[in-house]
């Protein structure tokens, strides 16, 4: 009785804004010992297990969260099957949400797996496993995301549960998609894709399949087509507030500018839904917008420089700045020339404020300019002394 006193103070500890007080108080109760016929006082534990897992990672703490998932073990024996089982999931689910980086995620997913093992959990074991699985993809080690993968795959077409096989096959879609080998990755997400139409699926799944259609399709420079899938991806994570919905938008973007439309970005990013999202991220795009629009390439390197950690570092988008590149050298050679009859290539590029990094070489702007003149961008022709004239 008394435990079940101090769990209601520290849930009205919590929701006074006093957390510090709620995590003692919480962390005593997870402490304390219980016999294993006072179900009163079962319940109040395992309550006081999940409620502090929340509020662990709700302050940020994610090694005390670690810890917590190996210090209740013992007392999991004394639950019955399905609630031990739903508080392994819980608790490492909010962990590894966390995205905290500690090192020590694979290490605990792993303890988990064998300790569902040893208990012959097989349910709990595949989708922990699957948590593996994602745990191996963000850590780029897709050799054995796809060992794991393809074991997995068997048990789950054999046992017929389908929800968790979507998640696996859209697993398998992306560490293709990293590995190069796109046809195997459109396979998987056809593969995952026909799976859901036969289940129920969660917003969050949802807007990840969509997600990764729309990556593919750009890959395959569809952008018409993943504009629509990034469209659908954006308003699934935003249904839920998942902070993935961030990502969508600036794809959206991405595809707008890639379609020649960079006008349509700041309607976007003006409207109802993605008002709230307004920071680096979007303003990040908005930039390369600003520079595709206005055919500058030095604006375009300064954006670059600028939101490295929005734009260069996101890898999606990072596959394609070397087609944005292009698209923009392009366009701004163009609007240089367009007042001349007859420009020397060689001095073509004086205009430009060009800031070549060593990747792209000095002559690259002489082959895109004669390129444009043999690709028919401009019209023209070019002589033997490397004068282009209209």
């Amino acid at each position: 009785m008394a435990g079940a006193l101090e769990f209601e103070r520290a849930v009205v500890l919590e929701e006074a804004s006093r957390p510090e007080e709620a995590l003692e108080l919480l962390s005593a109760i997870v402490k304390s010992t219980v016999n294993e016929g006072d179900e009163v006082a079962l319940k109040v534990k395992e309550q006081a297990i999940l409620r502090l897992g929340a509020l662990l990672a709700k302050q940020g703490q994610a090694d005390e969260l670690g810890g917590l998932i190996k210090f209740v073990r013992p007392f999991l024996p004394s639950l019955s099957k399905a609630k031990a089982a739903k508080m392994v999931r819980t608790l490492l689910d909010v962990f590894l949400d966390m995205e905290a980086s500690t090192g020590r995620e694979v290490e605990i997913c792993l303890e988990c797996i064998e300790w569902a093992n040893s208990e012959k959990r097989t349910f709990l074991r595949q989708a922990l496993e699957a948590r593996l699985i994602a745990l191996r993809f963000e850590s780029k080690a897709y050799v054995k995301a796809i060992q794991l993968i393809g074991s997995l795959l068997k048990e789950l077409k054999k046992l017929d549960d389908k929800a968790l096989l979507v998640e696996v096959q859209l697993l398998e879609s992306r560490v293709y998609h990293s590995l190069g080998n796109v046809s195997r990755s459109r396979a998987a997400l056809t593969s995952a894709r026909t799976t859901a139409n036969a289940i129920y699926c969660p917003p969050k799944l949802q807007a990840e399949l969509d997600m990764q259609s729309g990556i593919l399709h750009a890959e395959e420079d569809d952008f018409k087509t993943a504009f629509s899938y990034f469209y659908e991806s954006f308003e699934g994570y935003d249904s839920i507030d998942h902070p993935k919905a961030i990502s969508s938008l600036k794809y959206m973007l991405l595809c707008k500018i890639m379609v020649n439309s960079p006008e349509d970005v700041q309607s976007i990013v003006s409207g109802r839904l993605a008002l709230k999202y307004a920071g680096n991220q979007t303003s990040g795009m908005k930039s390369v917008a600003t520079a595709s629009h206005n055919r500058s390439i030095a604006e375009f390197n300064e954006t670059l420089v600028t939101f490295h950690q929005e734009i260069g570092e996101d890898p999606i988008i990072r596959a394609h700045l070397d087609a944005l590149y292009d698209q923009l050298l392009e366009k701004n050679l163009c609007r240089v020339i367009e007042p001349f009859s007859r420009v020397e290539v060689s001095l073509a590029a004086i205009p430009c404020s060009l800031t070549a990094t060593p990747a792209r070489q000095d002559n690259r702007k002489y082959k895109r300019l004669t390129g444009c003149v043999v690709d028919g961008c401009g019209r023209g022709h070019r002589d033997l002394c490397d004068v282009v004239s209209r």
